[in-house]
């Protein structure tokens, strides 16, 4: 649960980035951002992946793919669960508790198929490397969200798994 959570966070604080930025330095529009971050965050998995040309064209409509589909769970997922639980009865607390456990069986499953797919287009050993990349990208960009003014204090601590 506590990986879900941090997942949960991390996916807002990405969100956030480029409106933490805007503000910070005046006013940039948040899409440029958003794809100024993207266009970082191939560069660097690309790099730290070592993909070859041929690779990356076979693995970027995949992993693109890949993420949509990871970032549509995880937005139901946010939706699922309430901001408090008074007002809600026991039977529509459990059943919450339940789609989302659905759901995260639905995340672990889609990460099964794409790694199985991935390992047709990139070595098994590219596809560990790219999870890792994944997570030193996120503590990247935490990092310097974090020394942006404007972020509360501690805003990224204890993300650092």
């Amino acid at each position: 649960m506590k990986y879900v959570l941090r997942g949960a966070l991390l996916l807002w604080l990405l969100a956030a980035l480029p409106t933490f930025e805007a503000l910070a330095q005046g006013g940039l529009r948040r899409q440029e951002r958003l794809s100024q971050l993207e266009n970082a965050r191939i560069a660097y998995l690309t790099e730290k992946v070592a993909l070859t040309t041929d690779q990356a064209q076979k693995f970027w409509p995949l992993y693109n793919e890949f993420t949509a589909k990871r970032r549509d769970l995880n937005r139901r997922l946010r939706q699922l669960r309430p901001a408090s639980t008074d007002g809600l009865s026991d039977q529509q607390i459990k059943e919450s508790l339940n789609q989302s456990f659905v759901l995260r069986q639905q995340e672990i499953t889609l990460e099964k198929e794409y790694f199985e797919r991935f390992q047709r287009v990139i070595s098994v050993r590219q596809v560990g490397r790219l999870a890792l990349a994944e997570r030193q990208f996120t503590k990247e960009v935490l990092k310097r969200v974090a020394g942006r003014p404007g972020l509360p204090a501690g805003a990224a601590d204890g993300l650092d798994e």
